[in-house]
């Protein structure tokens, strides 16, 4: 006994009413939900997808979908000829046409490279090193790149004198062909027209036929205020001359960030370590320091600045990127220790360490030295 076929409507999940674009959002939501790539393995959600690609091709269709109202499956059923017009279902090439129209899209099809279409041209990449300095203040560059352009000669067209390309014997200007395999059709690029969907006969003698010539071109490139380590620059159109005067792919800028002598970088923040003499850290002092925008400002040291003391000058970092904000700059107190010493200086420093308590001028110090005690002490008692 035959199984019985679910309705088409309720496979979908939409009403008998329902428009065509219904149709379509609720076919796209779940074949993306039961598609083979997203469930490996899982038979059943192949067979959920299968089902619901049938569904859709069905109901996408106005005659078919008035024939389906009126006979149900028995319209479509293999050599039937009755009032329904014998209408039969190729999974294959109704899954091709079905996945072209609803994903064709997402799959990166764009410009010229879509079906009937010659070949859109290919993105170029240009890696571009720069300052830290030109990553603050932006900056223009010229760039020269190798890269396919238009041919001058036949304006890209490809053919000799203005000709009109003909129409590929190969895939009748489709620009794909299809093949059976088992129960899927399989489609791919047309080989003899590369998808364009025309050939030319008469091929224009500077380009061979394809449109495009090699050739360097200099472009002018403006890199804004506040761009980071990687930053990707699009120029729309600037990449290789597509075939047979298909649009232009894209040209992307990557930027790298040389090291700065003196800076580090964390996003729009700034981080130097500024060391300081123990005179000046004990008696206090007043310091010029370099800021990235060329400027200078001036940092007062604390009487008795300790080492790792961060000082925070507000709006003195980095550019922030379509902002007129800019982050902070950050300096860590790097205390120095004299070295080298003459007798005279080490007899003061002697003389300096009798005089007084150490717990007066090294509070940290003491303290620390008063806990390792105490810690040794208690060892001992414990091993008694």
């Amino acid at each position: 006994m035959a199984a019985v076929k679910q309705c088409y409507y309720e496979i979908l999940g939409v009403a008998k009413t329902a428009s065509g674009d219904d149709l379509k959002k609720s076919y796209r939501k779940l074949a993306m939900d039961f598609h083979p790539d997203r469930n490996p393995g899982n038979k059943e959600a192949e067979h959920k997808f299968k089902v619901l690609s049938e569904a859709y091709d069905i109901l996408r269709d106005e005659q078919k979908r008035a024939a389906y109202d009126r006979y149900g499956h028995a319209a479509f059923e293999q050599g039937n000829g009755g009032g329904a017009g014998g209408f039969g279902f190729d999974f294959g090439a109704g899954f091709a046409d079905i996945f072209d129209e609803m994903f064709g899209d997402m799959m990166g099809r764009r410009g010229g490279g879509g079906r009937g279409g010659p070949a859109r041209g290919q993105d170029l990449r240009y890696n571009m090193e720069i300052t830290l300095e030109e990553a603050f203040n932006g900056k223009k560059a010229s760039v020269t790149i190798p890269s396919s352009v238009a041919c001058e000669k036949c304006k890209g067209s490809g053919a000799k004198d203005g000709a009109a390309p003909s129409t590929c014997p190969g895939c009748k200007g489709a620009g794909k062909i299809r093949s059976q395999q088992g129960f899927f059709t399989v489609e791919r690029v047309c080989p003899t027209c590369h998808g364009g969907g025309k050939v030319i006969t008469d091929p224009c003698p500077k380009c061979s036929g394809a449109g495009r010539t090699r050739k360097e071109k200099s472009l002018d490139v403006t890199i804004p205020p506040g761009v980071e380590e990687g930053t990707r620059i699009r120029l729309a159109g600037e990449g290789e001359a597509g075939m047979h005067g298909a649009p232009a792919g894209d040209l992307y800028i990557f930027l790298a960030i040389t090291p700065h002598r003196m800076f580090q970088r964390d996003g729009a923040n700034l981080f130097m370590r500024m060391p300081i003499s123990m005179t000046a850290a004990v008696l206090g002092a007043e310091v010029e320091m370099p800021v990235i925008d060329g400027s200078k400002v001036k940092v007062q040291i604390p009487k008795g600045c300790q080492n790792g003391h961060r000082f925070r000058l507000k709006s003195k970092g980095m550019s922030v990127l379509r902002s007129t904000a800019r982050g902070d700059m950050f300096l860590e107190a790097a205390i120095e220790v004299p070295v080298n010493l003459t007798d005279k200086q080490r007899k003061l420093m002697e003389e300096f360490e009798k005089d007084g308590e150490a717990a007066t001028y090294s509070p940290e110090c003491s303290s620390f030295l008063g806990k390792v005690k105490e810690f040794i002490a208690g060892a001992a008692r414990a091993e008694k």
